[in-house]
């Protein structure tokens, strides 16, 4: 195995994906802070990708960004049986699924749709419509849960990877309830029981809920 690098901020909801699954199947790697709010060196890192956006992974010399498929990538390469990303078509259907509905929706419609305003705009009023956004994500997670311990199936995957990464830190805009969303709070529960969860995902998005915590975000009609 060649030295691989993992290029992020580890508050970032996609980076902490990564690290689960780095952390998941056991590889070695080193940790590169991007610093993505000063000009130099957001401008150095789009040498290494160009969109901008983390994590980044230099893998002896092969860069791959974007969670989903450096995660992918991951397991492919590296893993010892493919459990985590399975190579059967309708089981791996059923991951990619998921994956691009982190990507498209509990991530860019929710997670950087309010994030984004308070960190680069400081806008700290956090209208109603897009809590209610968050209330969709919950509902739609609740469901794929409905009796399976994961989100797949009973097996953890990378899909479950990228979803807690990024709806532990929904949590702080609004918390999931049990009563409500019986599926997704049981799983919560469940993948913060991995040994390598509070390392990977629970002390940076603790981290970064103090961050968010800090801008005195306000719920408004």
């Amino acid at each position: 195995m060649g030295k691989l690098v993992l290029y992020g901020i580890e508050m970032s909801p996609p980076v902490r994906a990564t690290v689960l699954t780095l952390k998941a199947l056991n590889i070695p790697y080193e940790f590169k802070f991007v610093n993505l709010f000063e000009e130099h060196d957001k401008e150095e890192y789009r040498r290494i990708n160009p969109t901008g956006t983390v994590p980044a992974l230099d893998d002896n010399g092969q860069f791959i960004s974007d969670s989903h498929a450096i995660n992918a990538y991951l397991v492919s390469k590296y893993g010892k049986d493919d459990s985590f990303y399975p190579k059967d078509l309708v089981k791996r259907a059923a991951v990619d699924q998921l994956l691009h509905y982190d990507t498209g929706v509990v991530f860019e419609r929710t997670l950087r749709y309010i994030a984004r305003p308070i960190f680069l705009e400081n806008k700290t009023n956090i209208p109603q419509y897009k809590i209610d956004m968050i209330v969709e994500v919950y509902e739609t997670v609740n469901n794929f849960l409905k009796d399976k311990p994961y989100v797949v199936g009973n097996h953890l995957t990378i899909a479950d990877f990228s979803l807690i990464s990024s709806i532990s830190t929904l949590q702080v805009y609004l918390v999931s309830d049990p009563i409500k969303y019986p599926n997704l709070v049981a799983w919560i529960k469940r993948l913060e029981q991995l040994p390598y969860y509070e390392e990977a995902n629970g002390k940076p998005g603790k981290k970064a809920e103090e961050m968010i915590r800090a801008k005195n975000i306000k719920i408004v009609p």
